[in-house]
């Protein structure tokens, strides 16, 4: 899932690529995506991008020319518009040839050269999202890389709230306090710490201070630890110093940044360089569970005293498989549990046609030799009416006389012959 790095990497990526390029012509949707339509059309317009925390924003801006009125009257757009993209669990931004657009290129920006570029708005799972005219979220906080002091105030500030009841590695998800960090940043800021993922968040923030003093001083490192601790924290579970955890979660995303944009980049995907980087999420030898929210926390040593007791820890050989495909569909797991299963109901169903027909065979050829066996004794000993069924009783006696009166008058005339 893209996080605060993987977004402003992607800013960076549309500056770098759509420097220099004119748009034009109306912004398309795919017709699969239910997003809302970008109502902006224009000749000629430039396109620019932000972010902040787990947003984007690409900012289309209209080239100026001396026929205003024109533009106005055909319908053209003479003001900039912003879109507010989130990414959800795969977006990605793309720039290629026309006849080379991406299969899941849902929101498209055509330029005006021959021939020609698409910039595409890639979702694979479409849990992302955009806003025609969109600001950024209210509701989410201030950005963990670029808006550092407010970032460190707001939280300090709101440790108060019942949100920082919960265990430390679920508040870490709270975008309203951490904007821009996601699963595999708590990961690695806990695991750098060596802070249990399930102790309760104001008993590691609370000895924190809305002014980081070292910023001014020496350069900050990741062992830095600061000595406020309390008695509550060593009763909760907290081993050893307090750390500057809002320090890492402002350092850590911008070492995936100063990564150089591998991880990132689109055309290459090249992922080792990151992967290298990785110290405990989805690492061999790491533990991984479950949280309260059903989303997966990697970590070492003790998970803490809020860890969910039923809490299952996935497999890890589904998780490599994921990978290497790059394939997040759902429609790709059912393909492939789909011919197993239903290569067993045809085998159940073949095997029922094939044996219930054995069975009625046999039960026939049984009826039937019982049926001759009865009538042979019934022809040798008994009358033919005594011990077969109604409708056969009528049957036989209805053919019974005939063939009587035809033995008696064969008798008869052989009487007269003689």
């Amino acid at each position: 899932m893209p996080e605060g790095p993987e977004l402003h990497l992607a800013s960076l990526y549309v500056n770098k690529m759509c420097d220099g390029v004119v748009f034009t012509g109306p912004v398309r949707k795919s017709e699969v995506s239910k997003s809302p339509e970008v109502p902006f059309t224009c000749e000629a317009y430039r396109i620019t991008a932000a972010s902040r925390g787990k947003e984007v924003k690409l900012t289309l801006t209209p080239v100026k020319t001396d026929d205003t009125k024109q533009r106005v009257k055909a319908g053209q757009a003479d003001q900039p518009m912003d879109i507010v993209f989130r990414f959800g669990m795969s977006g990605y931004f793309r720039f290629t040839a026309e006849d080379e657009l991406p299969k899941h290129a849902h929101l498209r920006f055509y330029s005006k050269e021959k021939p020609c570029r698409v910039l595409s708005y890639v979702d694979v799972r479409r849990f992302g999202s955009w806003q025609p005219n969109g600001t950024w979220q209210p509701d989410r906080g201030p950005c963990i890389m670029f808006e550092y002091k407010s970032f460190r105030e707001n939280v300090v500030a709101h440790l108060s709230d019942r949100a920082f009841d919960r265990p430390i590695c679920e508040v870490l998800l709270n975008q309203k306090y951490f904007n821009g960090v996601g699963n595999y940043l708590r990961a690695e800021i806990l695991f750098r710490l060596s802070i249990p993922p399930f102790v309760p968040a104001r008993t590691v923030l609370e000895g924190l201070e809305s002014e980081d003093t070292s910023e001014n001083g020496k350069p900050v490192k990741n062992d830095i630890t600061d000595t406020k601790t309390t008695d509550r924290a060593k009763k909760k579970g907290v081993k050893g110093q307090m750390a500057d955890l809002l320090r890492l979660c402002h350092t850590v995303p911008l070492e995936v940044v100063n990564l150089g944009g591998k991880g990132y980049d689109p055309e290459k995907a090249d992922y080792s360089d990151f992967e290298a980087w990785l110290q405990c999420y989805c690492v061999d030898g790491m533990k991984s569970i479950r949280d309260h929210n059903g989303r997966t926390m990697w970590f070492k040593g003790d998970p803490g005293p809020m860890a969910p007791k039923d809490s299952k820890s996935p497999k890890a050989k589904k998780r490599v498989k994921k990978e290497e495909d790059h394939d997040y569909t759902d429609k790709k797991k059912l393909a492939v549990s789909r011919p197993e299963s239903s290569k067993k109901k045809k085998v159940v169903k073949q095997e029922t046609m094939l044996k219930t027909p054995k069975k009625r065979k046999g039960a026939c050829k049984e009826a039937g030799s019982k049926r001759r066996k009865k009538e042979n004794t019934q022809e040798v000993n008994t009358p033919p009416c005594e011990r077969r069924p109604a409708g056969r009783q009528r049957k036989s006696s209805s053919a019974e006389p005939t063939s009587g009166s035809q033995r008696r008058s064969s008798r008869v005339t052989r009487l007269n012959s003689k």
